[in-house]
C-alpha cells in the first residue's frame, strides 16, 4: 500500500490554509490511532438516528422576529400537508387536475411549487405540465419566471432538454422577459444531458450570451453552475479562465464557488488542482465551512493520503466547525478500503466520546470496513445489532452485508440471508437484486442466476437500463480471451462502487 509522507511544510501549509499556523506537533493528533485496538469497548449501540444524543437551543431576540418565523414555519409545514394530501389522492381512477378542480379554493402557487417538486422526485414530469396548465387558468395566476425557472429545473433533473426549451419559449411568448435565474435553470437542465462536450459547449453558449444582456448579468450562482461543470469534466484551463472572469467582474465568489469545484477535482482524484483551489479561496477571504472540511477529507482519504486527511481532521477539531456524521463516515470507509481497521475502529469510538449517535449509514460503512478488512464475522456482529435495534432495516444495510458476503467469496452464505431477508423485517430492493445478479454471474452460478431472476419477475422488481448494460459488461468479461478473464477476480471493483454509495449518500 502506497502512503503519502507529508513534509513539515506540507503539514503547515495545510493546516495554515484550513484554520491558522499551529505549533501542535503532528504526533498530538495521531497518538490514539493505536496499532493494537482493544474491541471491548467497541460495542455497536445504534440508537435513533441524528447528529448528536442531547440538544438545547436557547433563542433569543424580539419577539416580533420569533413570531414572525414561527408563522412562516407553521404556513410551510400547514403547505406541505396538504400538498402531500394531493399526492396521495393522485391515481389511475382520478385524474390530478380533478383532484386540484376539488381544493381550488386553497390552492395557490406556492402549493403548485412545492407539487413541481414532489412530481420531480416521483419521475412524473408530465403530470407537472398539467399542474402549470391548471395553472395558468385559475384568476390568481400571474405570469412570472419564478414558475417558469422551477419547471425548467425540473425537467433538466429528468434529461428533458427539449421540454425545458419549450418551456423557455412559452415564457418569452407569455411576455415575461428572461433572468439570470432563467438562464442558470437552462445551463442546469443542459448539463444533465449524456453528451457532456455538447452540454458544456452549450453551458458556456448562454453564459457568453448573458454578458451581453444587461438584465441577465452572469451572477455568483452562474459561475458556480459552470465552474463545477468545468471541474467535474477535468477542464482545468476552463475552470481557470472562469475564476479571471470572475475576479474582474462586480460579482464575488462565495464559499459554495470554491466548494463546488473543490468537490468536483477531489472526485476526480486531481489533488493537486483540488489544493490550488483551496489556496485561491484563502487568498480571497473566504472561510472554509464544515462542507470544505468534509470534501478534503473526503477527497484524500479516497487517494489514500491519510496524513493530510489527518491533518485536515485535526485542523477541523481545532476550528469553530464541528464534525458531521459525513467526516466520520468518510474516514471510516476510506480506511477500510486501505485495511487500516484499528484507525477505522478508532473513528468510531471518537464518534462515540464526542457523543455522536451513528446513523444507520454509518453501521453500513463500518459493515463494509469489516468486510475489506476481511473479518467477515464482526461485520455479521455489526449487522445483527443494528436488525435487533432498528424497527425497520434499510434496504442499503442488507446490501452492505450481502456485499461482504460476495467480497469474501462466501456466496452460499449471501444466498441464505438473501432468502430469509424477510425473517430481518427487510425488503430486497433493486440494487439487491444488481448485486447479487453480478457476484452469481462472476462466480459463474447458473443456477443461482435463474433463481434470481425468477424471484425478480415474482416481487414485480422491473431491471432498469443500466442494469442490462451492467450485466452485458459482466458476462463479456466471463468470456474466453477477455481481460478480465485472464486477470484473477478479487471482486473489488464492485466493493469499491458501494462503498462509494455510502459516502455519496453522506
Amino acid at each position: 500500500m502506497f502512503i503519502v509522507v507529508l513534509s513539515h511544510y506540507q503539514k503547515m501549509t495545510i493546516d495554515y490554509l484550513l484554520t491558522s499556523p499551529s505549533s501542535l506537533r503532528f504526533s498530538d493528533f495521531i497518538s490514539p490511532f493505536s496499532q493494537e485496538t482493544d474491541h471491548k469497548w467497541l460495542r455497536f449501540s445504534p440508537k435513533p438516528s441524528g447528529a448528536m444524543r442531547t440538544a438545547t437551543r436557547i433563542t433569543c431576540g424580539p419577539i416580533s422576529s420569533r413570531r414572525k418565523f414561527a408563522e412562516r414555519e407553521s404556513a410551510e409545514r400547514e403547505n406541505r400537508v396538504l400538498v402531500r394530501s394531493l399526492m396521495s389522492r393522485i391515481s389511475d381512477r382520478e385524474p390530478l387536475v380533478k383532484t386540484l378542480d376539488k381544493y381550488v379554493k386553497v390552492v395557490r402557487c406556492e402549493h403548485c411549487f412545492l407539487l413541481f417538486e414532489e412530481l420531480g422526485k416521483s419521475d412524473k414530469w408530465l403530470q407537472c405540465l398539467e399542474v402549470f396548465r391548471w395553472m395558468q387558468k385559475q384568476r390568481w395566476y400571474i405570469a412570472d419566471n419564478g414558475v417558469y425557472s422551477k419547471l425548467i429545473s425540473v425537467m433538466g433533473k429528468k434529461g428533458q432538454t427539449r421540454m425545458a426549451m419549450w418551456l423557455f419559449s412559452e415564457m418569452k411568448n407569455s411576455g415575461c422577459r428572461p433572468d439570470a435565474s432563467v438562464y442558470n435553470a437552462l445551463i442546469t437542465a443542459h448539463l444533465h444531458t449524456r453528451d457532456k462536450a455538447k452540454a458544456l459547449e452549450k453551458a458556456r453558449g448562454y453564459f457568453d450570451k448573458m454578458k451581453g444582456m444587461e438584465r441577465c448579468q452572469p451572477n455568483v450562482v452562474t459561475y458556480n453552475i459552470l465552474l463545477r461543470a468545468f471541474a467535474q469534466s477535468g477542464k482545468v484551463d476552463q475552470v481557470n479562465a472562469l475564476f479571471k472572469d470572475l475576479d474582474i467582474s462586480a460579482v464575488s465568489p462565495d464559499v459554495y464557488t470554491f466548494n463546488g469545484v473543490m468537490d468536483a477535482y477531489g472526485k476526480n482524484g486531481m489533488i493537486k488542482e483540488m489544493e490550488s483551489v483551496l489556496t485561491r479561496m484563502r487568498s480571497n477571504e473566504c472561510k472554509p465551512d464544515i462542507i470544505t472540511f468534509n470534501l478534503l477529507i473526503d477527497a484524500y482519504g479516497k487517494k489514500q493520503e491519510f496524513e493530510k486527511m489527518e491533518q485536515t481532521f485535526k485542523s477541523l477539531m481545532r476550528s469553530k466547525e464541528k464534525p458531521t456524521l459525513s467526516t466520520f463516515n468518510s474516514m471510516i470507509i476510506n480506511y477500510g478500503k486501505a485495511r487500516l481497521r484499528d484507525k477505522a475502529e478508532w473513528v468510531f469510538k471518537k464518534m462515540d466520546d464526542m457523543s455522536y449517535t451513528p446513523s444507520f449509514i454509518t453501521y453500513e460503512c463500518m459493515i463494509m470496513m469489516y468486510g475489506y478488512s476481511g473479518s467477515v464475522s464482526r461485520a455479521r456482529e455489526v449487522f445483527e445489532e443494528v436488525v435487533e435495534s432498528e424497527t425497520v432495516v434499510k434496504g442499503s444495510t442488507l446490501n452492505a452485508m450481502l456485499d461482504v458476503y460476495c467480497l469474501s467469496g462466501l456466496h452460499m452464505e449471501a444466498d441464505k440471508l438473501f432468502h430469509n431477508a424477510s425473517a430481518f423485517r427487510v425488503q430486497p430492493n433493486a440494487s439487491t437484486y444488481k448485486l447479487l445478479y453480478k457476484a452469481y454471474t462472476k462466480a459463474d452460478m447458473k443456477e443461482n442466476v435463474q433463481m434470481l431472476i425468477k424471484k425478480m419477475e415474482k416481487d414485480g422488481i422491473v431491471p432498469s437500463k443500466r442494469f442490462f448494460l451492467e450485466a452485458l459488461e459482466v458476462f463479456g468479461s466471463k468470456l474466453p480471451g477477455s481481460d478480465s478473464e485472464n486477470r484473477k477476480s478479487t471482486g473489488s471493483g464492485r466493493s469499491q462502487d458501494s462503498a462509494k454509495d455510502l459516502v455519496e449518500r453522506n
